[in-house]
């Protein structure tokens, strides 16, 4: 880009203060000027803020043009207008936005009791905290569960449980692995006891009558003819796991004793293998006719 620079000096400013203009003479802003001040020690500025925090209050440059290097004083009296414009919409004051009914507030000539009530018993405040933090849930949510199968470390998967024939599952396309999924993640997030939905006309309508806190299957008891199956059930996944320790202890010591036989044999091969080479050592001794020497 080719420009043509013009500094002269600029007498609305203290001694030594130059002007320069920058006109650009090709390319899409040909025609275009810039113009910079430089100080008497060559420091450069390139707008009027720049220039009013260097000078500070040693010179007034409220009407001083920074394109023509030139005091105004038209500037200074538009610049004054503004200033008395805005002094006087101030005076007037904003309008009052405030939508609170007004109090009236009178002062008593004379000097009354006052009575001043903390409780009363009539009044009652309840709050439910848990029902207040208790964030929306969305509806139907146990579907995003379908499909979706766990695994063990080796990544094989894992057998699904038979649910008992008290659960039963309800709403649009559920289930038994869904509802499986959703039971284990009711007992997991909830502390509540998981009932199932209570409400009968869940079953007609789930979409308005569904409780999101419960999965969804239909109300269930657990009878006590199920806690004993579950007792022994736990009862035979103990003995399962008493009979699996046994038999891995019984393999540690068989290990064991398999260990300390080969070591045995290991030092009885030693023992062979010394003894041989000594002898080959004797033999290869001796003279030619049988003689040590």
């Amino acid at each position: 880009m080719i420009m043509e620079r013009k500094r002269t000096d600029c007498p609305a400013l203290p001694p030594g203060w130059k002007k320069e203009e920058v006109i650009r003479k090709s390319g899409l802003s040909a025609g275009k000027s810039d113009v910079y001040y430089y100080s008497p020690s060559g420091k450069k500025f390139r707008s009027k803020p720049q220039l009013s925090r260097y000078l500070g209050n040693t010179v007034d440059l409220g009407s001083f043009d920074f394109r023509t290097g030139k005091m105004m004083p038209s500037k200074m009296q538009k610049n004054k207008q503004r200033l008395r414009i805005e002094n006087l919409s101030l005076s007037k004051g904003k309008p009052d936005l405030n939508t609170a009914l007004p109090i009236r507030q009178t002062a008593s000539i004379f000097k009354q009791p006052v009575t001043k009530v903390v409780n009363h018993p009539n009044n009652k405040v309840k709050t439910d905290l848990q029902r207040a933090s208790e964030q929306p849930r969305q509806l139907f949510w146990e579907k995003r569960l379908k499909g979706l199968r766990s695994s063990d470390v080796s990544e094989e998967v894992l057998k699904t449980m038979d649910l008992p024939k008290g659960l039963q599952s309800i709403g649009p396309d559920s289930s038994d692995a869904t509802l499986l999924s959703a039971i284990a993640s009711a007992l997991h997030m909830s502390s509540a006891p998981i009932t199932g939905q209570t409400s009968s006309a869940a079953e007609k309508n789930p979409a308005i009558w569904l409780n999101t806190s419960q999965p969804l299957c239909k109300a269930f008891t657990v009878t006590d003819e199920d806690i004993r199956e579950q007792e022994l059930k736990v009862r035979q996944g103990l003995c399962v796991c008493v009979l699996d320790s046994l038999s891995l202890s019984l393999s540690l010591s068989l290990l064991r004793e398999q260990e300390l036989k080969v070591r045995q044999a290991r030092l009885s091969l030693e023992e062979a293998l010394m003894a041989d080479t000594l002898a080959r050592a004797a033999e290869s001794s001796r003279d030619p006719e049988g003689r040590a020497p």
